[in-house]
């Protein structure tokens, strides 16, 4: 099997953008003001929920298109940051909605943060749960969000990185298979072409 170099140039890249990406989304997270979210502006924070959810849905419809159809500078990193973005913005909401009693146990940013990767992974503790209304239509979004949207953006994220290895591996054993194949056409060619010019002449 032909050994991969998986630590190239372009991977650095993509993972120390990628991880700047995960490190700037935390800073926002928990120094920005969600205070101005909350049961003191109800509408408001309903209305840019659903403007931050339907963007961030279709933003990342148009990732996956562009992972599939291999179009863009960086389409996977794209893809992977909205995933966390999404993240972001679940556990935002939760803070807000605590703010109100909606939930048991959930009273710092972190608390939230924690409650929104337990339900992506749907891995349920018990810790915190939500008690109110409003809480529990968010977290019943969240798992559809999961299940429709999240799942597939790391589907397509999986199978570009899967297409991306197997593309390598085949240009990489190409590279080696050909100069062997080369070197060994060259000395079975000259075989039959001396054959071909001696047989005339014994027959002469």
């Amino acid at each position: 099997m032909v050994p991969l170099k998986p630590w190239t140039p372009r991977v650095i890249r993509e993972g120390a953008l990628l991880v700047g990406g995960f490190a700037g989304l935390m800073i926002c997270y928990f120094t920005l003001p969600l205070q101005v979210f909350g049961p003191d502006r109800p509408v408001f924070s309903w209305v840019a929920f659903g403007a931050a959810l339907t963007l961030l849905t279709y933003l990342l419809l148009r990732k996956m298109v562009q992972v599939m159809t291999q179009v863009g500078g960086r389409p996977g990193v794209g893809l992977a940051f909205l995933i966390l973005l999404s993240m972001v913005v679940f556990s935002a909401t939760y803070f807000s909605l605590a703010r109100d009693n909606e939930f048991n146990g959930l009273e710092t940013r972190l608390d939230a943060l924690y409650f929104t990767v337990i339900t992506m992974s749907t891995v349920g503790y018990g810790d915190i749960t939500p008690s109110g209304q409003d809480a529990r239509v968010v977290v019943i979004l969240q798992i559809f969000y999961n299940f429709v949207f999240l799942a597939a953006a790391a589907g397509t994220l999986s199978n570009r990185v899967r297409s991306q290895v197997s593309a390598r591996l085949r240009e990489e054993g190409a590279g080696k298979g050909g100069r062997t194949d080369a070197g060994h056409d060259g000395r079975e060619d000259s075989g039959p072409e001396s054959d071909g010019k001696a047989e005339p002449g014994g027959d002469g």
